[in-house]
């Protein structure tokens, strides 16, 4: 029976690796399933461990106020080797382009044990852009002894690099799976439905009222490290025009903590951030209040790269704040579309999305190439046969 340690830290970690981590223990005959999360994002990570009911058997908690990278870094390395001693592994499967993966996968390079990488082989390759996750997922790309790819893509990519073609699996991506899994579970528990309507409304956003009363809804996020400064200016003085521009249109933005986020949105909307009627900056939200809201929305807003594999499985055109995407299967299939922080292009794309039905059929319609909900059934099968 193989030992299987699941090393995440993050939200985004937490949310396509939870699906994994079920299928796995499912499979107890097969596996031993390990669970360590790093508490690279503590409360958020929580949520997410609370919505999918995964109990970590290890947690190194390396959360602290203003800590930076080199303190992130250092922390997932010492606190990895205790556990890799005491566990014995006999692979570590880390996710994606965090701080958390590379030092976990690091981490298990230095006491020779195999890593599978989870949604292995996007690339940019510009370093700085997204900065620091490109560089991330290239260290890890090669480290890995196993790349589970969610694309064709993202395989032409890692062949490019040598990496051997036997140890790449093409397995979709597991976002999916984790969307398809809360998407049933709100369909099917009104209760629950209910539940996430009271909370939007608490958090500020009373969506049943709002809905009803005919009104579209863009959803908007924002909080990549490349955008601070200039860049949030701008996409934050764009979306001040367009929410005086479109008055029916109702811009909901759950902020990130960040204050290199919030900052901006102050500075731009002052302090009465919720003065304007229909522009709503509410707080965080946990996955299932977002997938929810996700869902009702029109069209999203973002700087996410997991949202661009999110949204177009629920039909939604997806306008990306970045100059660059790990993610051009999106773009060739028209799911998304690259805005930058250019403050024209930004009312530009939004302005015909809200007026031009065929454009925003043309992007809402298109097949999401991430995949079906199998990707977490394929990485298990293969790690049966390794």
């Amino acid at each position: 029976m193989k030992k299987v340690l699941l090393v995440f830290g993050t939200r985004p970690e937490a949310i396509k690796m939870a699906p994994l981590v079920k299928e796995l223990q499912q499979r107890s005959n097969q596996f031993t399933t390990v669970v360590c999360v790093t508490g690279q994002h503590r409360q958020m990570l929580d949520q997410v461990l609370d919505i999918f009911e995964i109990a970590p058997d290890y947690d190194l908690n390396i959360m602290m106020q203003n800590q930076d990278l080199y303190d992130v870094t250092s922390k997932i390395l010492i606190g990895m080797r205790d556990v890799l001693c005491e566990i014995k592994p006999d692979i570590v499967l880390v996710h994606g382009d965090t701080t958390t993966s590379t030092a976990a996968a690091l981490s298990a390079f230095y006491q020779q044990i195999p890593v599978g990488h989870i949604e292995a082989g996007l690339r940019t390759y510009n370093i700085y852009s997204p900065w620091p996750e490109e560089m991330n997922r290239q260290i890890t790309g090669r480290i890995a002894t196993y790349n589970f790819a969610p694309t064709e893509l993202s395989k032409k990519n890692l062949l490019s690099e040598n990496i051997d073609s036997n140890k790449i699996y093409l397995t979709g991506n597991t976002v999916i799976d984790a969307l398809y899994l809360v998407i049933d579970k709100i369909k099917n528990d009104e209760s629950l439905a209910i539940q996430l309507q009271n909370t939007l409304k608490i958090a500020g956003y009373n969506i049943v009222d709002r809905l009803n009363n005919n009104k579209k809804l863009v959803l908007i996020t924002g909080h990549r490290r490349e955008n601070f400064g200039n860049g949030f200016r701008n996409i934050c003085k764009a979306i001040k025009y367009l929410s005086y521009k479109y008055p029916d249109v109702d811009f909901v933005y759950p902020m990130h903590l960040n204050p290199n986020v919030r900052k901006p949105i102050h500075e731009i909307f002052g302090e009465n951030l919720n003065e304007n009627s229909n522009m709503f900056f509410i707080e965080p939200l946990e996955y299932l209040s977002f997938v929810y809201m996700m869902s009702k929305c029109c069209l999203v807003l973002t700087d996410s790269g997991g949202i661009q594999e999110e949204a177009p499985s629920l039909g939604k055109p997806v306008l990306v704040m970045r100059d660059t995407t790990e993610r051009p299967e999106a773009l060739d299939a028209g799911t998304v579309k690259l805005v930058g922080t250019d403050y024209n292009k930004i009312i530009d794309e939004v302005s015909a999305l809200l007026d031009n039905e065929e454009y925003y059929q043309s992007m809402s319609g298109a097949t999401n190439p991430y995949g079906d909900g199998l990707a977490c059934k394929r990485i298990a099968d293969a790690l049966s046969q390794l």
